[in-house]
């Protein structure tokens, strides 16, 4: 079933306009926290996802030992090394809530790794990301980081949660979600309402983006998204299945490039937001949703056009080159965006 059109013309308010009037910052500043010894490639896949698909900065808060490979592939990156095994908490702590105050949203997981030192650095970003009203995508060991302690997530609506088959059952069992109770489409929206409201994308053959929230309006909105509501206990639910075509080939880090562009959608919507562009109509509730299902789109579409010429050779590298194009395949051509006007 194809994502309702009423959706797509919701993200398409969020989009900034081509139209000359915005500064740079305005479309987006993305940061990526990521990046150790062993794990390079990732935080880079979703940092220039995130800039070839809009974004206007970006930027890779990683280890030392991490920095240098990263800023060899490519000088469009900001990379700021200050994830310092030994370094004192309280100037990491100083640095992260300098840079994170410069940001729009904050993606946590990608090349992270499980060393200790990763994991609480990772955690003390998240907390100061939730002070700061941020939006957050939390993917890869970001996931498992949250599994151990589900507190860090719960009831903070503005996060995006992308787990992939493996994370997704392993997420839905700490949060107590009986598969034999609870059937397979209906998931990704339990595990959402046991964590509080948090979007859950659930990666697979078919993208599900779900959300159920507690204690909001229990109605069609304006825009006629459906709710399906439970009377007794009002709480809404909303699923969103994703199912445009994507390629046959599904190469490691098309994870990674999917954690860049919902962190490039999240970013225009905090632009947004703020008043940026557009006339706000969009409550800040939704923008979550919005973008995840814009960058499930975006990335499944280039990976079809990337698989097209690559075949079984894909990797995750060739998918970054179609993202632009991907997206006018699923939001119109760039060039009419001035002529769109907020729809």
């Amino acid at each position: 079933m194809p994502v309702p059109r009423n959706i797509i013309e919701q993200i398409k308010q969020i989009i900034p306009p081509l139209n000359g009037t915005l500064h740079k910052g305005q479309s987006g500043r993305v940061g990526v926290l990521g990046g150790a010894m062993d794990y390079t490639g990732a935080p880079f896949f979703a940092a220039m996802s995130a800039l070839r698909l809009g974004a206007d900065l970006s930027h890779v808060i990683c280890a030392p030992t991490a920095a240098q490979a990263i800023k060899s592939y490519s000088p469009d990156l900001i990379v700021h090394p200050i994830l310092k095994e030994d370094a004192p908490q309280d100037r990491v702590k100083k640095e992260l809530d300098s840079l994170l105050s410069r940001l729009h949203v904050l993606v946590v997981g990608p090349g992270l790794g499980r060393e200790d030192y990763m994991q609480n650095y990772a955690k003390m970003a998240l907390r100061l990301a939730r002070t700061k009203a941020m939006f957050l995508v939390l993917d890869a060991d970001a996931l498992w980081m949250i599994g151990q302690d589900l507190s860090l997530v719960k009831g903070y609506r503005r996060a995006v949660l992308t787990p992939n088959v493996v994370e997704f059952k392993r997420l839905s069992e700490q949060a107590g979600v009986d598969p034999k109770s609870v059937p397979a489409e209906q998931r990704a929206a339990e595990v959402s309402k046991r964590l509080g409201g948090v979007v859950v994308l659930q990666k697979g053959p078919k993208d599900l983006i779900a959300t159920d929230t507690t204690g909001e309006a229990a109605s069609l909105d304006e825009s006629g998204i459906r709710h399906v509501l439970d009377e007794e206990s009002q709480k809404v639910k909303e699923v969103i299945e994703v199912d445009v075509e994507g390629g046959l080939k599904r190469c490691g880090g098309q994870g990674d490039v999917l954690s860049g562009t919902v962190g490039a959608m999240l970013a225009w919507g905090k632009c947004y937001e703020d008043g940026a562009f557009g006339d706000k109509s969009i409550p800040a509730s939704r923008l979550p949703i919005l973008a995840a299902v814009g960058g499930s789109m975006v990335t499944r579409t280039s990976s079809k056009r990337a698989f097209r010429v690559e075949g079984r050779g894909l990797v995750t590298q060739d998918m970054i080159p179609y993202l632009a194009k991907a997206f006018a395949e699923n939001f119109g051509e760039d060039l009419q965006a001035g002529e769109r006007g907020r729809l």
